[in-house]
């Protein structure tokens, strides 16, 4: 960051893009940046309620979004306005990249939600990663989407849940 910058050093605006698009940016408390893990808290984004059936992303709810520059994956815990959490949303994605005051995302459809009491692991959006013609055009890329998502998933499903990554 430029010691000129106008945006607060504890400040990002995390921007999500979806095949070649931005699908949203939103402002974001920077928490930590080791170099290798990001970082940032943000209230959820999103515009009323979100109900998957599973879980409901709401006005209230905070995030604390992990992201890497060198895996293939984020980790957001979700928390209700009062405090208690709801889960883990996790998104499979190409590393971060920061710039300045800009953290961006390219979101690759597959994702996993692990509920609070880890009793709930699911993979999500299997069919859209499918649809998305990835394995086809980018086959590296596809590889390692899947393999980021099989690593989430046997986390999420161990007794320690995502504590040891996130720690």
């Amino acid at each position: 960051m430029s010691a000129n910058s106008a945006e607060p050093a504890d400040r990002l605006e995390v921007v999500l893009v979806k095949a070649g698009r931005m699908k949203i940016r939103y402002p974001a408390e920077l928490l930590g940046d080791d170099g290798t893990r990001i970082t940032v808290r943000a209230a959820w984004a999103g515009s009323g309620v979100r109900d998957f059936g599973f879980v409901r992303f709401e006005p209230g709810d905070v995030f604390t979004e992990y992201y890497w520059r060198d895996r293939w994956y984020a980790v957001k815990e979700v928390r209700a306005a009062d405090g208690s959490v709801k889960g883990w949303y996790c998104d499979i994605t190409r590393p971060a990249v920061r710039s300045g005051t800009e953290l961006v995302v390219e979101d690759l459809d597959l994702d996993l939600w692990r509920s609070a009491d880890g009793r709930d692991v699911r993979r999500l959006d299997e069919d859209e990663f499918a649809e998305s013609g990835l394995a086809r055009t980018d086959p590296e890329a596809a590889s390692a989407a899947v393999a980021a998502l099989d690593t989430l998933e046997a986390l999420a499903a161990g007794a320690g849940g995502f504590g040891e990554l996130l720690a």
